[in-house]
């Protein structure tokens, strides 16, 4: 049964859940079956349930091949508490499906979720010089410079520099000025990766603190992970103790016990600490954010998957994003770990460790049906790629960096004798007028690509005649301006005179014959 990609938007998880519920009742087959003497036509048991539905979320991109048999049992019993499915006495309601025999069907009214009309978020867009999006976009080229300068208030342009309008304009760059460039280069960079469409219902700047991006940009140890200065928010150091004796087993520290079964023991006081967390390592905030992301984890899009979680993990508050990459740090080691002994009888050591943690590291704050699911697959991704996406982006810093210098290029300092720009709003002209400017401009171009034409001295004679009967024939009135008479246009080709060499006068030696010859 094929499936489509779920676009990012608000309430994926919702239609995610609908995009299933369609693709089961299409897809899974029904058949006559018997039961204490009775026949149930158009039904299914439960084992055969499981098992097509396990088939078909490995194989859905927006699920993938990390989804276990078990986690299938429980979106079924979630299918029969709200009624996906009911059981061929027609009870539903109860979560109390089992891999058996048991006989379930289709019920006749239609299980899709409603997904809510929610109105778009009005946000008052900024006209200060930081927000203004074509500083970042146009910067350092001419194009920009000019545009910026036909802006600038011509009294500021005509004033004598160092004049006291000038000092009472003039003003430093803030630490406020410094913290919306971080964001909203960060933004930028984020909606360009993944569409400033698919953000918009997902993600408010407005709650966006730019502190937790620059403390996570700037304060970080030689390994990359985030350092705190308020120790309280920090790991415990039994926890973190726990963590590295799993991280580096069997190389543990010789002063701790050692007994059959004691890595299972240090493993579940990691994995209690976690649980008893009051929110996901990603936060309830960015719950949609990360769900978005989700859409991206794609092998054709996975460079642009890895660099959109590199922005978005840097908006999480410093103390979250250091336990999440200590946490994946420990549980990357440990699945590669051919030493790690099993931690579970019957589960995979990769397995146990993405069912323990997933919803550890997202869920939401409302109850969701597809949660578990959705985190499996975020937190494969991360473990396979959190090198990569929990490292510090260069090219962001730059970028903040470049366009800190180029807006204090533009700004007075007190005694600089350096005059500040100040922007005001451009007159409206009439539609006459810019008609007449356009043009103009449009004119003065092309003369000046003819001038062009007629100096270039690397072109030869005979390609530039071809270029300038094209150019004569294309705009005639430029041309007669440049030529107003046909001896002009002669004057250009005139042939120079040439110098001739001298003749030199060859004098040939008189061959002299003998009587022999």
């Amino acid at each position: 049964m094929s499936s489509h990609i779920v676009t990012p938007g608000p309430y994926r998880a919702t239609k995610l859940w609908n995009e299933v519920t369609k693709l089961f009742r299409a897809g899974m087959p029904l058949k006559k079956h018997r039961q204490h003497f009775r026949v149930f036509t158009n039904s299914f048991t439960a084992s055969a349930a499981v098992d097509w539905l396990h088939e078909l979320l490995k194989n859905n991109s927006n699920f993938g091949p990390e989804v276990t048999r078990q986690q299938t049992i429980q979106l079924l019993k979630k299918f029969l508490k709200n009624h996906v499915i009911e059981d061929v006495k027609g009870r539903w309601g109860v979560e109390d499906l089992e891999d058996n025999s048991h006989l379930y069907r289709f019920p006749s009214t239609s299980p899709l979720k409603p997904i809510p009309n929610r109105a778009p978020v009005l946000r008052k867009k900024s006209i200060s010089m930081m927000d203004r999006e074509s500083f970042f976009k146009f910067r350092g080229s001419k194009k920009f410079d000019k545009e910026i300068l036909e802006n600038v208030d011509p009294e500021a342009q005509e004033s004598p520099v160092g004049s006291s309008s000038d000092t009472e304009r003039c003003r430093e760059l803030t630490e406020d000025d410094i913290q919306v460039i971080w964001k909203n280069v960060t933004l930028t960079h984020l909606h360009k990766l993944v569409g400033s469409g698919s953000l918009e219902d997902v993600l408010d700047p407005a709650q966006v603190n730019p502190q937790c991006i620059i403390y996570n940009m700037t304060k970080v140890n030689k390994h990359g992970v985030v350092s705190l200065d308020d120790k309280t928010d920090d790991l415990p150091h039994w926890v973190l103790s726990a963590m590295k004796c799993l991280a580096n087993w069997p190389k543990y520290d010789s002063n701790q016990p050692s007994y059959p079964g004691f890595e299972r023991d240090v493993f579940k006081t990691v994995s209690d600490y976690f649980y008893n967390l009051s929110q996901p390592l990603l936060t309830y905030q960015y719950y949609e954010l990360f769900v978005n992301i989700l859409g991206l984890l794609r092998p054709s899009l996975e460079r642009v998957a890895i660099e959109a979680l590199q922005l978005c993990t840097l908006l999480l508050p410093p103390a979250s994003r250091r336990k999440l990459q200590l946490l994946l740090r420990m549980i990357s080691r440990m699945s590669q770990n051919v030493d790690m002994p099993r931690l579970h009888d019957v589960i995979g050591t990769r397995t146990l460790l993405v069912q323990t943690f997933s919803r550890c590291v997202l869920s939401c704050e409302e109850v969701d049906d597809l949660d578990e699911l959705l985190a499996t697959r975020l937190l494969s991704f991360l473990m396979d790629h959190h090198q990569e996406v929990l490292q510090v982006p260069v090219y962001l810093r730059n970028a903040v960096e470049d366009h800190i210098s180029y807006l204090k290029s533009l700004t007075t300092y007190p005694g600089s004798g350096v005059a500040m720009a100040t922007y005001s709003f451009c007159r409206q002209i009439s539609t006459q007028e810019f008609e007449e400017q356009k043009l103009s401009v449009s004119q003065t171009a092309l003369a000046d690509l003819l001038e062009s034409l007629i100096k270039d001295k690397t072109m030869s004679v005979k390609e530039k005649k071809k270029k300038l009967k094209l150019f004569q024939k294309e705009y005639p009135d430029i041309y007669s301006r440049r030529f107003p008479t046909s001896e002009s246009e002669a004057l250009l080709f005139a042939d120079k005179p040439k110098i001739k060499p001298p003749m030199l006068l060859s004098i040939k030696k008189a061959k002299t014959f003998s009587i022999r010859n």
